[in-house]
């Protein structure tokens, strides 16, 4: 299926059903080991169970008109965890505890020795989907960047080393997602502007060199994180100018929850751009022609052939009510700008 103007698509994640997920535990935080607890259903019937929850975003997405879909990311416990403590060199058994910019102890895996990636992680999460849409279909990637900003280094003489070789192993993983049939393939580095001054000397270098080889649209996301973890967001990015040296066609920003300034989109004008305008933070399903007044703001910087509407960050954390409604309104919104631009 085509994409039309305008075209609609999520950040990745979908609410999980309760009765696959601890919801309670999963409100706790952001996972950077594993948490086994976490499922409901026993190991043996795990993979199944994703699977029907995998069908149940699928078809969410499909009813309320979503051009771009993901898997609704059913099988993992956080964005990142999936795929950065299934690589060789990662020790998730016996983690670190490091103390976070927000004064939390948290627990993170530990690299013991050089990062590689052995067997592919979400190959079959991407042949599922395939199989089952006939819509566009995207499927997301930790960056770089991130990985290396949620682990405690052990091995390497330093972060810009071990990002390259996360890069590598990111890339190799990408390259066979594409194969597989996925039309979009997005990293996410949220970490960017957790550490600008590192970013500024290789977060570029790491994700041109993820994304080496890849002919189908790339996309970078960049958030100021969940809205339910984070409650107080900044009004600016202090990393974002700089992602148009990467070579990703796309970049993703959250802008509803925030409130950005849009202005900014300026400095991004050879990319296309995935704009945040569902606010998350926010249980308040969004009418259309809220919606649609934010995609117009958008569009006094960027033209409608280079926009993309999207909620502004993961939807995991909401009820699954709530983010079908504000999927709909997404649809329904873009469809008003369509309507006024034909």
């Amino acid at each position: 299926m085509s994409a039309p103007l305008l075209p609609t698509t999520v950040v990745g994640s979908y609410p999980q059903p309760d009765w696959l997920v601890d919801r309670a535990l999963l409100a706790k935080g952001v996972p950077r080991v594993r948490v086994h607890e976490l499922w409901r259903v026993p190991e043996t019937f795990l993979e199944q169970a994703q699977d029907d929850a995998t069908l149940l975003a699928i078809r969410d997405m499909e009813r309320a008109g979503i051009d771009i879909i993901t898997d609704g990311e059913m099988r993992r416990e956080s964005y990142s965890n999936r795929f950065a403590t299934a690589l060789e060199g990662i020790d998730n058994d016996h983690p670190a505890t490091i103390v976070n910019r927000s004064n939390r102890s948290v627990q993170v895996p530990r690299v013991v020795a050089r990062i590689r990636r052995t067997h592919p992680v979400e190959v079959r999460d991407m042949a599922f989907l395939r199989r089952n849409t006939d819509r566009r279909a995207k499927i997301t990637l930790p960056g770089p960047f991130t990985m290396a900003q949620q682990v405690k280094n052990e091995f390497y003489r330093d972060d810009e080393e071990m990002a390259m070789d996360f890069a590598a192993a990111v890339n190799a993983e990408a390259r066979d997602l594409q194969a597989a049939g996925a039309d979009v393939i997005q990293f996410d580095e949220p970490w960017v502007r957790n550490d600008p001054q590192a970013a500024k000397r290789y977060a570029v270098k790491a994700i041109n060199r993820a994304l080496e080889g890849l002919t189908v649209p790339t996309v970078v996301h960049v958030c100021f994180g969940y809205a339910a973890v984070v409650n107080e967001k900044p009004t600016g990015y202090a990393f974002l100018p700089e992602l148009a040296g990467t070579i990703a066609a796309q970049i993703s920003i959250e802008a509803a929850q925030p409130k950005l300034d849009l202005g900014v989109l300026k400095d991004l004008s050879g990319k296309q751009i995935m704009l945040g305008v569902i606010d998350l933070g926010d249980r308040t399903i969004e009418t259309p022609e809220e919606v649609a007044a934010r995609i117009r703001a958008g569009l006094r910087y960027v033209g409608a052939d280079r926009l993309i509407p999207a909620p502004d960050c993961g939807m995991k954390y909401l009820p699954r009510e709530v983010a079908f409604g504000k999927l709909a309104a997404l649809a329904a919104g873009a469809g008003i700008v369509r309507r006024e631009l034909s």
